[in-house]
């Protein structure tokens, strides 16, 4: 006769692989749909600023009519910044809600909720800057980029969006509440007027060129930018990656010791 072990009360196996992770994917995406006004402003005010920039201020910064392909790579990493922002609302939600300390007691890693939070944000990201450079190609903007050129410039755009969304995560799970998490990524949001997104640096004072030089921001929207147009890339790629490699790991080291001592 077949015995079997009785089961021991209180005690759940743990959800093996990727299961978690992918739960939490599919929740975020899910509130994202519901959350329709987020997506919808985070392509909507890069778009409003690309129209402004081109059609207001163009003709003055550059008279030749070419300023779209100049200002469309800085526009593109705001809008990645704008997307990514709401991570760092939603991871501060959660905190204030008390849901993580639900998902602790259940058989499954509760860090996942955080790999859900970005990887949703880095999907919405991309759909955004789809529509963003679908607009842009509509008012003008004309790469000269082959094939590799655009893979490698959306690998770069990829790898800043995954960099910025786990520092807004981390920002999320410092900040007190959704409303302080919102005010601190506006900050954030600043950066990248001070580097070569909008004008070259040596149109800046003195003073100032060299905090827009050497600011991680720059050496990224020069490398998309020389992808895009084939123009010389110099060292700005390994700047460019060094500096997102340098926030990603602060940004997954801090958020996973904020976490920790967060839901202990």
């Amino acid at each position: 006769m077949t015995t079997f072990a009785p089961a021991v009360p209180g005690i759940r196996p743990r959800i093996s692989g990727l299961t978690a992770e992918s739960v939490f994917v599919r929740r975020s995406l899910r509130h994202s749909l519901r959350d329709g006004e987020s997506l919808l402003m985070a392509i909507l005010l890069p778009v409003m600023l690309m129209l402004l920039f081109t059609f207001v201020f163009g003709g003055a910064i550059d008279p030749s009519g070419s300023y779209v392909d100049y200002v469309v790579p800085g526009i593109i990493l705001l809008c990645a910044g704008f997307g990514a922002a709401s991570t760092a609302v939603y991871v501060a939600g959660d905190m204030k809600a008390g849901i993580i300390d639900r998902f602790r007691t259940m058989p499954l890693r509760a860090s996942a909720v955080l790999t859900g939070h970005v990887v949703a944000s880095l999907l919405r990201n991309l759909l955004a800057t789809g529509v963003v450079i679908g607009v842009a190609l509509l008012v003008g903007f004309r790469p000269t980029a082959d094939v590799w050129g655009w893979i490698a410039a959306i690998a770069m755009i990829a790898a800043y969006i995954l960099t910025i969304t786990y520092l807004f995560a981390a920002i999320g799970l410092a900040a007190g509440s959704p409303e302080a998490a919102n005010g601190y990524g506006f900050i954030i949001l600043f950066v990248p007027y001070l580097s070569s997104a909008f004008v070259p640096v040596e149109t800046m004072p003195t003073w100032l060129q060299w905090i827009a030089e050497n600011q991680p921001v720059t050496p990224i929207i020069e490398t998309i930018r020389g992808l895009l147009f084939g123009l010389p890339l110099g060292s700005q790629p390994w700047w460019a990656l060094g500096w997102c490699l340098a926030i990603l790991v602060f940004s997954v080291a801090w958020g996973a010791w904020l976490f920790r001592r967060k839901t202990t």
